[in-house]
């Protein structure tokens, strides 16, 4: 099997009144531990990849990698660039046999965005790629993608109609209260999303498949241990699950998820070195860190995306 697009997954999402996780990854034990977990529940993937991530293992490493993915799984897998940011990147993962591409154009004014997205859309849909816009901006950081708490904006209901009538988009992601990064809040502070946008923006764009940014719930478990074991984290704050699962129920379709990946596998390769301080072979202490990750994203698969038995 292929690689695929997000068109039928997201089709088929959006009536079942489940999500598809979007899990990024950077290297082959990440690959791994989500497609294992996957494949384990029958469940459909996003694989993305950033620009850093293709900075950090080169772009034909990671292609190859998340085909072989497909070849072990036999899973519906789309291959997809996380916030793109800009023309050349995107049409560089579409030739490089990506098969759906994010170009984030929230931050420059609303007509820029518009004339960045439609470009982009234009040469992929060329090439049989789908494309996911983004109206509204997350505050917090990923990659290069950073905007400082106070300067993040809520998305606007009455551009959605506007912004895929002229971009031709895919797929929208909004802005309704997650955050980029493990501090998506200040201590006491109450994590709230914004369902009222979302079911307005739904109402505008019936059928139309919305993504969430900045989903990861930051799970208690891994940034206990992660202390434990020398870290730094006690303001550590997620968005709590049972909301993302009733935003899965709703328009959303694709939920984005890295920080989760990023803690579990830290936490698991801190806990063994402390508890295995001569050990010095990577495999010893990535295969662990492997089956934290395969762990996690069952998690993820059965309490917050639905999407279990839906391959």
């Amino acid at each position: 099997m292929p690689l695929v697009t997000t068109k039928k997954m997201f089709e088929d999402a959006y009536k079942g009144g489940y999500a598809v996780g979007a899990f990024n990854v950077n290297n082959m034990e990440i690959i791994q531990g989500i497609t294992e977990a996957a494949k384990k529940l029958n469940a459909p993937l996003i694989l993305q990849v950033s620009k850093g991530a293709r900075a950090y293992a080169n772009h034909t490493y990671l292609v190859k990698l998340v085909e072989a993915a497909v070849q072990e799984t036999g899973l519906p897998i789309a291959l997809h660039l996380d916030h793109g940011p800009d023309f050349e990147t995107c049409k560089s993962c579409i030739d490089g046999g990506f098969t759906s591409v994010m170009i984030d154009g929230s931050s420059l004014p609303y007509e820029e965005n518009v004339a960045l997205t439609k470009k982009v859309v234009d040469y992929a849909h060329a090439h049989g790629v789908v494309v996911e816009g983004e109206l509204g901006t997350l505050a917090g950081v990923e990659d290069d993608v950073q905007v400082e708490a106070g300067s993040e904006s809520y998305t606007n209901p009455d551009q959605v109609e506007d912004f895929v009538k002229r971009t031709g988009v895919d797929s929208l992601a909004i802005a309704i209260g997650t955050s980029h990064g493990a501090y998506k809040f200040k201590p006491g502070q109450k994590p709230q999303l914004r369902f009222d946008i979302l079911e307005e923006v739904s109402k505008r764009l019936p059928g139309f498949p919305i993504v969430l940014h900045g989903a990861s719930s930051v799970i208690p478990e891994f940034v206990e241990i992660i202390n434990q074991y020398g870290g730094s984290m006690p303001d550590a704050i997620g968005i709590p699950e049972e909301m993302l699962r009733q935003a899965a129920t709703m328009a959303v379709c694709k939920i984005n998820i890295d920080s989760d990946l990023r803690l579990a596998m830290t936490a698991a390769v801190r806990k063994y070195m402390a508890e295995n301080p001569s050990h010095f072979d990577p495999r010893q202490y990535l295969k662990p860190a492997r089956e934290a990750i395969e762990g996690m994203v069952e998690h993820k698969i059965n309490t917050v995306l639905g999407c279990a038995d839906k391959a």
